[in-house]
């Protein structure tokens, strides 16, 4: 987006996946972790359900039936294994290192995502967390680094961009399917980057990142065997939030720190339209709620696997957007980005329109009073398959 040179990005020769592989090894590194997550997501439910990792149905969520989480869990090995392997087949210098770091962090926030899944943690201990893997970010040399602006204020973005982006691929886990294939789609758009500007480390962090969503797809579309819950979720949003602040489009375009922010919309588009709506209908922002995107989407009548593929539709379209945004100059740039802004507004003003409130009302008192007359009784089938907690 924007970044600080990151030790050995396109070095010549020797450093590990910072040289051009060759073409086949991107293709092979995405099988890789796509194959490896299909492989462990099965042992994930096994664990699952050996443990007592499940996410059970209550009068706030619509599936009747527990539900494993640790799907988080597969994806992290998968991604953190192929990557390692990749990167142990080069020779080493410090851009491994840095890799490891990045990889560190990423782990930290997906077993506190973890622990929250099973206990239960403070939001503000969650925040805390997230505020300093984004200091951790900004201290490994990625960070926010536009001109216009002085050196405190990029740091005070770069960590606010970690810590959104991160969030915003917990909050879009709100449906089967939702984030892990938004995360792919964003992570393919981020990949065409990376090569068409010579980033090779980061054209196999995110075909990688797109292997581990595709995979666990597998498993978590409608109607979904597994949860990612927040381990994966988390590790997701941050991986790509990592990924945005390392792209290093051509300096002449004034205006390509636009581009990122362009390829992850939806997930950031999806995060506004919650926080404004509970802002002004005075909710709280933390809470839970059916007021995201793809249940209003569902409210108005779209069944659920044709919500989540609108929205990924919107996620192809918009990294295409970026791809352009990336190639042509400052101000066709600002003219097309200020067009798509105009069109999530009006987007996102249509969308609050849909009385989800008071639908997700009716909707828990039926629940309610169904569990209430037969316990062992299935609950009424619901537009949607998860309610989220955040």
């Amino acid at each position: 987006m924007l970044g600080r040179h990151w030790t050995g990005y396109c070095c010549p020769g020797g450093c590990p996946l910072t040289s051009a592989l060759a073409w086949w090894a991107y293709p092979v590194i995405g099988l890789a972790t796509l194959t490896l997550t299909l492989v462990l997501v099965p042992g994930a439910l096994w664990a699952a359900r050996r443990w007592d990792f499940l996410d059970r149905p209550s009068d706030i969520k619509a599936h009747s039936s527990p539900i494993p989480y640790l799907g988080g869990a597969a994806i992290l090995v998968a991604f953190t294994a192929v990557v390692l392997g990749a990167a142990l087949l080069r020779p080493a210098d410090s851009s491994l290192h840095q890799l490891e770091i990045l990889l560190g962090m990423a782990m930290v926030l997906s077993l506190m995502g973890l622990f929250d899944d099973l206990r239960g943690l403070s939001p503000w201990i969650r925040l805390a967390v997230e505020v300093a893997a984004g200091i951790g970010v900004w201290a490994s040399g990625s960070s926010v680094a536009l001109s216009f602006l002085p050196g405190p204020v990029n740091v005070v973005i770069t960590v606010m961009w970690v810590v959104g982006v991160t969030n915003a691929f917990n909050l879009l886990d709100n449906m089967d399917g939702l984030s892990a294939g938004v995360a792919a789609i964003a992570s393919l758009s981020f990949f065409a980057l990376s090569l068409v500007y010579g980033q090779f480390l980061l054209a196999t962090l995110s075909i990688a990142l797109a292997g581990c969503a595709a995979g666990f797809l597998r498993h978590n579309f409608h109607p979904a065997r597994i949860y990612m819950g927040d381990a994966g979720s988390l590790f997701l949003g941050f991986l790509l939030s990592v990924i945005a602040l390392r792209l290093r489009i051509l300096p002449g375009n004034q205006v390509s720190f636009l581009v990122p922010v362009v390829v992850l919309g939806v997930a950031l588009f999806d995060t506004a339209l919650v926080t404004v709506n509970r802002l002004v209908s005075r909710r709280g922002v933390l809470s839970g709620g059916v007021d995201h995107t793809s249940h209003r989407l569902v409210f108005i009548g779209i069944p659920v696997p044709v919500a989540v593929a609108l929205i990924y539709a919107a996620g192809g379209t918009l990294g295409w957007i970026g791809i352009i945004l990336s190639r042509i100059d400052s101000m066709t740039s600002v003219l097309l980005a200020a067009l798509v802004f105009g069109i999530a507004l009006f987007l996102g003003v249509l969308l609050s329109l849909v009385p989800v409130y008071e639908q997700s009302r009716r909707h828990r008192l039926v629940i309610t009073e169904v569990a209430r007359r037969d316990p062992e009784a299935d609950l009424p089938s619901a537009p949607l398959v998860k309610i989220p907690t955040a």
